[in-house]
């Protein structure tokens, strides 16, 4: 295997992909699966008991690694990948281009609803201090109002009024 980053693949006598993972180092990632066993949480040896064979794939950087192993597991939702198939997606930027005035907000799912869609980003955190920096550099709608329908209703939101926000609710 190589020193280098990528996605493995572990497969079971059948051919069924069991559990798929993301490295920065292939060889020393895989060979932790098959060393003594008593290291090994009970669901790591329950599924090294299972894997017959495994496939990998070598990628450019660490980030690639992370993106592909998150879109095979959601194509594929191996027995092992838990966290991912549940309810911890990786975090994504979106931005609602299907929308007069456009936001950007965080999102832990990719739908089909006519935004664009950045990522996947392996911190929460990290999501959020880049939407708030892109934010303040340009003005963008943030709030939830349903423009132009609401337009004029009510008062411009505080980010407004500290020129973080252009105003569309305004009406103007």
């Amino acid at each position: 295997m190589p020193d280098k980053p990528g996605i493995y693949i572990m497969k079971d006598l059948n051919g069924l992909i069991i559990y798929i993972g993301k490295a920065v180092n292939l060889k020393n990632r895989v060979r932790q699966y098959f060393q003594h066993s008593s290291n090994q949480s009970p669901k790591v040896r329950a599924m090294a008991e299972r894997i017959d064979h495994f496939e990998y794939m070598v990628t450019d950087t660490e980030m690639e690694a992370l993106m592909l192993e998150c879109n095979l597991i959601k194509k594929h939702k191996p027995r092992y990948n838990i966290k991912l198939i549940d309810d911890k997606n990786y975090p994504y930027i979106k931005v609602t281009l299907n929308e007069r005035f456009p936001k950007i907000i965080f999102a832990r799912r990719v739908e089909d609803d006519g935004a664009r869609y950045f990522g996947p980003y392996s911190s929460a955190s990290s999501v959020r201090t880049a939407i708030d920096l892109v934010k303040r550099l340009f003005p963008v709608k943030s709030c939830s109002k349903d423009l132009p329908k609401e337009c004029g209703k009510e008062r411009p939101c505080l980010n407004y009024y500290i020129f973080q926000c252009p105003g569309p609710c305004r009406g103007v």
